[in-house]
């Protein structure tokens, strides 16, 4: 997947990408979190700045709830 570090994706986006892992790896939310922290942020929160990183925390702890 290719990404523009020109501003932080959206919450939207990493609910959409939650659910992808989610439905493809038949797995837990939690599971999810882990595998989308390490394929996309290649376990570096600040590898595409905090915002994008805030943005992935709000749509999992939302997934979580």
């Amino acid at each position: 997947m290719t990404v523009n570090r020109g501003g932080a994706l959206s919450k939207e986006y990493f609910l959409a990408y939650l659910h992808l892992i989610i439905n493809t790896r038949s797995c837990s939310v939690e599971k999810a979190r882990d595998v989308a922290f390490d394929l996309f942020f290649k376990q570096d929160e600040k590898r595409f700045g905090l915002p994008t990183y805030t943005q992935f925390q709000a749509a999992y702890d939302e997934l979580n709830h």
